[in-house]
């Protein structure tokens, strides 16, 4: 029987039930169809930095790197350490190492669920780099604490990353509708996104049946609340893309719904999945989070593995599950009534 090793890191507040429940359900997904996920889970997370002094070991890069993939549930705790404590020191090394540069992450409505928009008819698929940009960490404070205090915080872009971000876009939208919609802020940033702009131009050429739009970042964020039903494949920069992201998981009903994954397309690593939400630490004692974003982030790695009969079940389950009325209204049902739903529909 054909085995995947699988990571498991559960990390910070709800991530650990959130992980335990999409597992169960990616289980009994991959038996059904003849193959096993073989779980290893590590316990990297801002417990294991109060304890050690590291989000993870020296060497958890290499021992990650000889698993097939990685599902991560949520990784931050604010209250006990700095945010960018526990993002630099886990989650930005795994995409950086394993040179993660795709990162998806689909918005639409599931069956049942309300979203804030009239609009209901929309598919969009974001695609954000991953790896550079404006989250490239390079910068520095100098006179810490004085009047004089300057802090500098630098975007990093280059040809090979734009480039190759661009082309996952791109082929992306040949697989969809054939629409992409690229976004910038070059009339404010002259030099980075005006970079962008002209990337995309030229590598347009290479793609005459797809038809291909720029934005302005204010102007995607008003185009995705007022006609989000216009957009098929949406590419943006590492900050840009986050923060729209979170715009579509608000408008498909919420982050409970809302699933990423963290690409290497070459194959030449390890790829992660993980929900788009955070740790949410003031919910986690309640047993009340919607493992939905975790379930359709195991999917996604279904998919990825190349187990695409099992990652239509595990989807068939989802809308199944919204459709009935279960996990369509946050805090409504119990993580474990929403779960045993979709082990039902399974």
């Amino acid at each position: 029987m054909k085995t995947y090793k699988i990571a498991l890191i559960p990390g910070d507040g709800i991530g650990r039930d959130m992980t335990a429940a999409a597992w169960s359900v990616l289980q009994k997904a991959a038996g059904n169809r003849g193959f096993m996920l073989d779980g290893t889970e590590f316990p990297w997370s801002c417990a294991f930095y109060k304890e050690t002094g590291t989000m993870m070991p020296a060497d958890g890069i290499a021992t990650l790197r000889g698993f097939d993939a990685i599902l991560l549930g949520a990784v931050g705790w604010p209250a006990e350490v700095p945010d960018a404590v526990s993002l630099h020191g886990l989650l930005l090394p795994i995409r950086k190492n394993f040179v993660q540069y795709a990162n998806i992450r689909p918005h639409r409505l599931l069956p049942g669920v309300q979203g804030p928009l009239k609009a209901s008819a929309f598919d969009i698929l974001c695609i954000r780099e991953n790896t550079e940009g404006e989250y490239s960490g390079a910068g520095g404070r100098i006179h810490q604490g004085t009047s004089d205090e300057v802090a500098v915080e630098t975007s990093i872009f280059t040809r090979k990353g734009v480039e190759r971000i661009l082309r996952f876009a791109f082929e992306q939208a040949r697989t969809r509708r054939g629409k992409l919609a690229s976004v910038t802020k070059s009339n404010a940033q002259k030099h980075s996104m005006v970079f962008w702009d002209e990337i995309t131009r030229q590598l347009a050429q290479d793609y005459p049946d797809v038809e291909v739009t720029s934005y302005h970042i204010d102007a995607m964020a008003a185009r995705m609340v007022m006609a989000p039903e216009t957009l098929d494949v949406v590419v943006a920069s590492n900050l840009f893309g986050d923060i729209l992201t979170d715009l579509g998981a608000a408008i498909q009903g919420g982050l409970g719904f809302a699933a990423s994954a963290n690409i290497n397309p070459e194959r030449s690593a390890p790829s992660m999945f993980e929900p788009v939400h955070g740790s949410a630490p003031d919910i986690a004692h309640l047993g009340i989070a919607n493992p939905i974003a975790t379930v359709w982030s195991g999917a996604m790695m279904l998919e990825h593995l190349g187990e695409q009969d099992a990652a239509n079940a595990v989807m068939a389950a989802i809308e199944a599950t919204t459709a009935s009325g279960i996990g369509t209204v946050p805090g409504k049902d119990r993580t474990e009534a929403i779960t045993t739903a979709l082990l039902a529909a399974i």
